[in-house]
């Protein structure tokens, strides 16, 4: 009875004066505290919301994770397979990755050009992952140099454009995003492919530890190619048209042949059709404006890293720092688990930092690990020099998204094929360099020289970004 009429007298002078109530749940009852903005599940609230908000993300990230899973499973082991089980030499092996790059931009730049005209992704999508089947089945089925060389050059030059396809799908969507959702979608997508690569290469290496060959991965592949092309078919939505608008200003009347519409003849039983915008060639040409393909050129410096690494670190482990096939998938898995958890970071740190200056200390970082690699002597050194590599390459895969993109923002397909163009271009370097340091001074040259290569694009990023304003 006291404490009610205490709480009562509270209650009024807290009422009369404006001031903060006393909890009515007893005197001993604490305030439940409201989370702070900085708290892990407030930084995480966006990334989970936009996936339960958005079901072509969802699907796009469940592919693109399965179409990792596949590359996972035969990348780390690739080189291996080619020179050392196959016989390809180094120079060999740089000329079939090269016009592998060929193919893959090419296919790239013709199916989004053609999806952006015809406003469809999930056919085209279709059609890529089922090629992964396809190529990866003939490495395994039919092992040999030249079935490699066909398979990398043909089908598995045209499956690798379903990683841009599934970012132009998601692009297409722009329009429901925010540009903070935009920035959050592509590091989901990026980090669905880290995460595929955290268990996948190790896991594939113990499975196959003390076999005769690494053939069976490609079987593997096969097998999850097949998983993402059930995924696209069953799970991303039919494509729909755009949506159109109804003001009757904005509706084709007929024209002439040189108008945005085709000519209707004065035929009432022929309605006017809207033109298609340009053709491929057309696309083309944007693609390779100067000042765009200096900006692309720039992107290529740095990530031909990427292919470099991967050519060279599984000779390095197994050569010089005398390590085993299970050695490399533990490295790349080590890299891919502290990709997932850096790449948070990047896209925080994206909020402070101009995308070329997150470029460059990504760079920094890596041609440290590259550094490191280089003189590596066991398999310790390798794992120890992972950890800048992981930092490092969170950066260097995740921020280049979000670059070219933006280069060509109003066209989905064709930017995303953009993706497409820099990993040929860096494709190309990356042999180049891989053939140069590995005739100079074999493997640890051409690391080396790669991470140099791409500080010089960081360089030129810069260069570019300053003459821009």
């Amino acid at each position: 009875m006291a404490w009610s009429i205490r709480t009562f007298q509270s209650w009024r002078t807290c009422t009369v004066r404006r001031a903060p109530c006393p909890s009515r749940r007893g005197p001993t009852s604490p305030r439940r505290p409201k989370p702070r903005p900085d708290s892990p599940a407030s930084r995480m609230g966006p990334w989970l919301a936009i996936l339960r908000r958005h079901r072509v993300v969802r699907a796009s990230a469940a592919a693109i994770f399965l179409y990792g899973f596949a590359g996972a499973a035969t990348s780390p082991y690739q080189s291996v397979l080619g020179i050392r089980e196959l016989g390809l030499s180094d120079s060999q092996y740089a000329a079939i990755a090269f016009a592998a790059s060929i193919t893959n931009v090419a296919m790239a730049i013709a199916i989004g050009a053609l999806s952006d005209r015809f406003h469809s992704y999930r056919k085209p999508l279709i059609l890529t992952s089922a090629f992964g089947i396809i190529g990866y089945g003939m490495i395994w089925a039919l092992p040999g140099p030249w079935v490699f060389a066909l398979a990398m050059i043909g089908p598995l030059a045209l499956f690798h454009a379903t990683n841009s396809m599934l970012f132009g799908n998601v692009r297409a969507q722009s329009a429901r995003f925010d540009p903070e959702e935009t920035r959050i979608v592509n590091a989901l997508m990026r980090m669905a492919i880290s995460l595929s690569w955290v268990l996948v290469p190790g896991a594939v290496g113990l499975m196959l530890a003390g076999q005769p060959s690494m053939i069976a991965a490609w079987l593997i592949a096969a097998v999850l190619a097949a998983a993402c092309l059930a995924t696209i078919t069953l799970w991303l939505e039919p494509d729909a048209p755009p949506p159109t608008d109804t003001r009757p200003e904005r509706q084709p009347q007929g024209g002439t042949g040189t108008s945005r519409v085709a000519p209707s003849a004065g035929r009432s039983d022929r309605p006017a059709q809207p033109r298609l915008p340009v053709s491929v060639l057309g696309d083309l040409a944007q693609v390779l404006q100067p000042r765009l393909l200096a900006s692309i050129l720039g992107v290529a410096l740095i990530t031909q890293v990427l292919h470099v690494n991967g050519a060279v670190l599984p000779l390095i482990v197994v050569g010089q720092a005398n390590g085993t096939p299970e050695d490399v998938g533990f490295a790349v898995g080590m890299v891919a688990a502290l990709e997932v958890g850096f790449m948070f970071l990047w896209t925080w740190a994206l909020r402070y930092l101009r995308l070329t200056t997150a470029l460059a200390i990504s760079t920094v970082i890596y041609m440290g690990y590259l550094a490191g690699i280089a003189v590596a002597q066991t398999s310790g050194h390798v794992f120890a020099a992972s950890l800048l590599a992981g930092v490092g390459a969170a950066g260097i895969i995740s921020i280049p998204i979000s670059y070219l993109l933006d280069l060509i923002a109003d066209r989905p397909g064709l930017s995303a094929s953009l993706i497409a163009v820099n990993v040929f271009i860096a494709g190309a370097i990356g042999a180049a360099i891989f053939a140069l340091g590995t005739a100079v001074q074999g493997y640890p040259a051409a690391a080396l020289l790669s991470g140099l290569a791409g500080l010089a694009g960081a360089g030129l990023l810069f260069k570019l970004e300053r003459g821009a304003r």
